[in-house]
């Protein structure tokens, strides 16, 4: 058993594309030989990542009712309940529009030395995001966020390269370009962040906890977990694509603006996934999008947009019910979320600033 395994926090705003990356490392540690495990994150239940690492077979565990600043116990027990896999590497994906990791998780984390070994904090940053987030009269509650999330960062990496886009000039200190679609950079981040050359929790906000409260809720988030039967048997491909088109313009007419929408329909003939990052956009699709017509489908659908969450419930609800099939049973949580409130926090003065992997 590996009594210290690695665990490797990977933040970032919404849709910057942590899952997307954290399963293309796991394929590339699984093809060094070794073991790797994922704990995923969010303020409700029923994740659409969760089930999608699943489906690809890895070893994984969820913290939900809140992200990993407020419930810190519930990820260590995680990572204790994990470490009976004896996995090389954990790693853990905060809630996408959560900040202050190093703060009230990575530094609590290192604490924990005799047991596991913390990587240096890395942040994704999907390159369309932050164009839309440094301009001028972006919304504020979001540049907040995104701007939080950036200062805080051991590690920048640029997502999605294999689109062309090119990011904004922005004021970070160590930034990489990568790919988890391509596995451009893939490796190399790897190698870097295991490397225990990086700097830990090196920056420690000065951050208002109240402004953060009014920044995260203002977001609305949507956790369902849908049971559909068709009279005429469909394939997922064909039940989740009008559902998902129908679904993005209602809300872009009602002035919502999306953030994160994805979700996993399952079917015994396969399963198919979509998402999207923003209004309009193409989605991003994976799954067996051959797969055979079926009588009975799951739904998964997580949703994260600005706006009132009572508006995004009925929304999904109304299209729901125009689906090509009945809805046998729904379990539909629609929110803001509530004023973060960390279980620890370390000040700057209880920090070194720049500790490194032993």
């Amino acid at each position: 058993m590996n009594e210290r395994p690695w665990v490797i926090l990977v933040g970032g705003f919404l849709g910057a594309g942590k899952t997307t990356l954290l399963l293309a490392a796991a394929r590339e540690l699984n093809r060094r030989g070794l073991r790797s495990a994922m704990i995923l994150n969010d303020q409700g239940e029923a994740l659409v990542d969760t089930q999608h690492a699943g489906l690809h077979g890895m070893r994984r565990g969820e913290v939900t009712g809140g992200c990993f600043c407020c419930r810190f116990s519930d990820l260590v027990e995680l990572i204790e309940e994990l470490r009976e896999y004896a996995p090389d590497v954990i790693f853990a994906e905060p809630v996408g529009s959560c900040t202050d990791i190093a703060a009230t998780t990575l530094h609590p984390l290192l604490a924990l030395d005799e047991k596991i070994r913390v990587a240096p904090y890395t942040v994704l940053v999907d390159p369309a995001r932050a164009l839309d987030l440094v301009r001028d009269g972006a919304d504020h509650n979001l540049a907040f966020l995104f701007r939080k999330q950036i200062e805080e960062a051991d590690l920048v990496c640029f997502t999605k390269s294999d689109l062309g886009i090119e990011p904004p000039v922005m004021p970070v200190r160590t930034a990489r370009q990568i790919s988890a679609n391509s596995g451009q950079g893939v490796a190399a981040w790897l190698d870097e962040v295991l490397s225990g050359e990086l700097s830990r929790g090196s920056t420690i906000l000065e951050i208002d906890y109240e402004q953060y409260a009014r920044a995260e809720a203002a977001l609305a988030w949507l956790n369902a977990e849908v049971l559909i039967r068709c009279s005429i048997p469909l394939s997922p491909a064909m039940l989740l694509g009008p559902y998902f088109e129908r679904l993005d313009a209602e809300l872009t007419a009602a002035g919502i603006r999306i953030l994160h929408l994805k979700a996993i329909l399952r079917a015994e003939t396969g399963f198919v996934k979509a998402a999207i990052c923003a209004n309009g956009e193409s989605p991003i699709v994976e799954g067996n999008l051959n797969a055979s017509p079926a009588s009975q489908h799951e739904l998964l659908i997580n949703l994260r947009a600005a706006g009132p969450a009572t508006t995004v419930r009925a929304l999904v609800e109304r299209n729901l019910i125009a689906m090509s099939g009945e809805v046998v049973r729904s379990r539909i949580a629609s929110f803001h979320p509530a004023p973060p409130r960390p279980e620890r926090r370390a000040s700057a003065r209880q920090t070194t600033g720049a500790s490194r992997t032993e």
